[in-house]
């Protein structure tokens, strides 16, 4: 099963340990992750479930390629980490 660890900037504002979760996409696993943690999903994905402008995520450390649509594959042993961007000067 994908594990899914959210940042832990993320968790100091709404309560998401690391879990392990079914789903073959990005998407998928994220939405299994949300069912254990509902409130993580207002951070982390816009009103059209997009990923929201500042926050990243890599699937076994490497950058997903799709934000809108979450259609990255994910492997059965994947680890997905969600973190926030950063930016600034």
């Amino acid at each position: 099963m994908p594990r899914v660890t959210f940042t832990g900037n993320l968790q100091r504002h709404v309560p998401c340990p690391p879990c392990a979760v079914g789903g073959a996409t990005v998407k998928e696993s994220l939405e299994a992750a949300f069912a254990l943690y509902p409130r993580a999903r207002g951070y982390v994905l816009d009103e059209h479930g997009a990923l929201r402008f500042h926050m990243a995520i890599f699937v076994d450390g490497e950058p997903i390629s799709d934000r809108r649509g979450l259609r990255d594959p994910v492997p059965a042993a994947g680890e997905i980490f969600v973190m926030q961007a950063l930016s600034g000067g």
